[in-house]
């Protein structure tokens, strides 16, 4: 028996751009799977109802992957392809895969033999570096810093050393509800030279990327960063 395809489903970073990220031959194909592995089952119903599944969306099946799942539930996750299925697999916003549980999952396919094929859609994290005019030959993804505020500040002292001493450009994001503590701990550590890129709400309509250094920062209106998704960029 041919064993199924993994997809990996990029989702919209908001809910009203579907047909500007993500292009009509992707639409297509995501529109005639019936498996999914998802992060979030809520949010991922709500995506393929915009996407308009050739079935409707009650009658797909849904299975969860997120940060509770244990690898005791692989084996159930991987059936559906092992029986020749394709499956789509969905973050709950952005790339599966990249800041978020699928990698687990992804690994286990290619184990198994089993095609792995990403699609094209929007990543805040590579649409932020490429927006950002920051060094894009060399950078790291940091992903959640410490939520210690302490332990917060001593890491950021380390990576903009990092970023000194490679010329590499540092991203890393945060719980969106702490946002602004981060933007002002950032401020608050960082030297005045190194450059700070504040990407918020990438590829929506109140998207904000802007790049400056932290002593212009200082001198400026601070953006509004609670509880709206952003990614901050480093280069010291």
């Amino acid at each position: 028996m041919a064993l199924g395809t993994l997809y990996m489903v990029p989702v919209t970073l908001g809910d009203d751009n579907l047909s500007y990220v993500i292009p009509a031959d992707v639409i297509k194909l995501i529109q005639s799977l019936e498996y999914f592995v998802v992060e979030n089952e809520k949010s991922a119903r709500r995506f393929l109802g915009s996407v308009k599944t050739n079935k409707p969306v009650r009658e797909l099946n849904f299975q969860l992957l997120n940060e509770h799942s244990a690898e005791k539930d692989l084996p159930a996750l991987i059936a559906p392809l092992l029986a020749g299925h394709d499956v789509g697999m969905l973050s709950e916003a952005g790339c599966p895969g990249v800041a978020d549980p699928g990698a687990t999952l992804t690994a286990l396919a290619h184990r198994k033999g089993i095609k792995v094929a990403p699609l094209v859609g929007p990543s805040s994290i590579l649409l932020s570096l490429m927006a950002s005019g920051f060094n894009g030959q060399q950078f790291t993804f940091l992903g959640y810093l410490p939520s210690d505020k302490a332990a917060r500040i001593n890491k950021l002292k380390d990576i903009e050393k990092q970023s000194q001493r490679l010329n590499e450009t540092q991203i890393f994001i945060e719980t969106p509800y702490r946002n602004q503590h981060m933007l002002e701990d950032i401020l608050a550590s960082c030297g005045a030279n190194t450059k700070l890129c504040i990407a918020r709400n990438v590829s929506l309509e109140t998207e904000f990327v802007v790049s400056k250094t932290i002593a212009e920062w200082k001198k400026s209106e601070l953006p509004d960063l609670h509880k709206q998704p952003t990614v901050f960029l480093l280069l010291a």
